[in-house]
């Protein structure tokens, strides 16, 4: 049975941040060390981001805030707020992004509405309420009240393989199911200011957006380019546990990023992948580089440096991946569902295309997804950056929008 992901939405705060003008910042935060202020420098400038966005919205260029919580923007200070002020943001913030997302997959899915949704799957890592955020899309968007309702949560960055993997499932198990993916990550609510090379990198590298999708194995007609999703699989590498992970702190989230993290994908990429091929020996047996689209992770600069070189691929074929990096930075587990938008938007207007797509997190753990992108008439246009931006979502209290 094909199961088939027919919309597919992104979105990002109204807060944009220039990764120069971000950096000068962190610079000029007191008592950073000698070795803090070269680190900042190299890993600010080597990143391949251009701008990113936040939902703290006291980061904003025109901010005036009398009783700051995470940013001073008369001092240029960064605060150090508890974990529960950072986690009382991410409820009302994200609920916007939840909520705004997942109506426009909806809205953007041919021959579907509201009504048809029979399940509803959740993602994210940086933050955590209850009723949560598949409760507030059900309320809001008028969801049957019997949809059947899960959210992943804390995995890192590859956990849309996860949620994309289990709607494949309960479509094979349903063929009438429909079933809204929404992955929101706000990263920016745990960034601070610190000598500690990971917190350094994570701060250089991280930023806030949302993705909705809605799957489905219901055969229905679509103008737009769609994805099929065909096979998935999960691969432990046999070292990098302690190189990569995610912990609850008494101020925020602490990343673990280890700088060996891309030396570890590099030697354990091409036995990740071996499975996942496996499963259609045509592709098995031709190189990497034959594979029309690759939609990687782009978890840093360098990790797409090794991905590149390790399977011989061209610079073309990274493009989404590195647009992306250099448009939006990290969002955790959203970010490749910006690359698959990408490719959707950018391939054939007439043939079909293999997708291999890749994640990277926590374990440390390789996400891999066989896809094919099927086109529609007529392709629909890039979206930029403005373009993914959103208007508030209404009146928002803290328990979410007024209403739910």
């Amino acid at each position: 049975m094909t199961v088939t992901l027919r919309s597919l939405e992104l979105a990002v705060p109204d807060t944009e941040l220039a990764q120069q003008e971000l950096r000068d910042v962190f610079l000029a935060q007191p008592g950073l060390s000698r070795l803090g202020t070269r680190l900042v420098s190299s890993a600010f400038d080597n990143s391949g981001i251009e701008r990113r966005y936040s939902a703290l919205t006291e980061w904003g260029e025109d901010a005036v805030n009398e009783d700051p919580v995470f940013f001073d923007a008369a001092t240029h200070a960064f605060l150090n707020p508890t974990t529960g002020a950072r986690n009382h943001v991410f409820a009302r913030e994200a609920t916007e992004l939840y909520v705004r997302t997942a109506a426009a997959a909806l809205e953007a899915c041919e021959g579907l509405d509201a009504a048809d949704v029979t399940h509803v799957i959740t993602v994210s890592c940086t933050g955590f309420f209850a009723p949560g955020p598949d409760y507030r899309i059900v309320r809001a968007l008028g969801l049957d009240p019997s949809v059947q309702r899960y959210h992943l949560g804390f995995m890192g960055c590859y956990a849309a393989f996860p949620a994309l993997r289990q709607a494949q499932i309960i479509c094979r198990a349903d063929p009438d199911a429909v079933v809204l993916v929404v992955t929101v990550e706000l990263c920016t609510l745990h960034v601070r200011t610190s000598n500690d090379p990971d917190t350094i990198v994570g701060s250089s590298l991280f930023a806030d957006g949302a993705a909705a999708a809605v799957v489905t194995g219901r055969d229905l007609p679509s103008d737009r380019p769609v994805l099929t999703l065909d096979h998935f699989e999960t691969v432990l590498t046999p070292v990098g546990e302690e190189a990569m992970a995610w912990n609850i702190g008494d101020h925020g989230f602490e990343m673990v990023l280890g700088t060996y993290v891309p030396h570890i994908i590099d030697e354990h990429i091409t036995g990740a992948l071996a499975p996942l091929l496996a499963h259609d020996p045509s592709l098995a047996q031709r190189d990497y580089a034959e594979i029309e689209h690759w939609a990687i992770h782009p978890g840093g600069r360098s990790i797409l440096d090794k991905v590149e070189a390790r399977l011989d691929l061209s610079a073309e074929q990274l493009v989404p991946a590195r647009d992306t990096l250099r448009d939006y930075g990290n969002m955790s587990s959203a970010t490749v569902m910006f690359v698959l938008k990408h490719i959707l938007e950018g391939g054939s207007a007439v043939a079909e295309e293999r997708v291999c797509a890749m994640a990277f997190g926590p374990g440390l753990t390789v996400e891999s997804a066989l896809m094919t992108r099927v086109p529609g008439s007529p392709a629909s246009p890039r979206l930029s950056p403005a373009a993914a931006r959103i208007a508030p979502v209404g009146p928002v209290t803290p328990d979410g929008p007024t209403g739910t």
